[in-house]
């Protein structure tokens, strides 16, 4: 037993108060850790989103559907190419 020297349990009670507010201070630190990084973090996501966005906008071509010849917006096709 790793407590078993301890002969008055107010050292016990110590001990743990002691690891308690180590655990605590811990957390804080990691805390203020993530509150630093959370701005580079959000810019970092925003500049992946644009990177995701612009591959998507230069691969849309791939799957856009080809202009209907009734379409009065559509380009019109030279006679050869036809």
């Amino acid at each position: 037993m790793p407590f078993s020297t301890i002969k008055e349990p107010e050292c016990l009670v110590k001990w743990q108060l002691i690891k308690t507010d180590l655990m605590v201070q811990a957390y804080h630190t990691t805390l203020e850790f993530y509150r630093r990084l959370a701005p580079m973090q959000e810019k970092m996501f925003r500049h992946m989103e644009r990177e995701i966005e612009d591959m998507d906008e230069a691969d849309r071509w791939k799957i856009d559907e080809p202009e209907s010849p009734d379409d009065p917006e559509a380009p019109e096709t030279p006679p050869g190419w036809r």
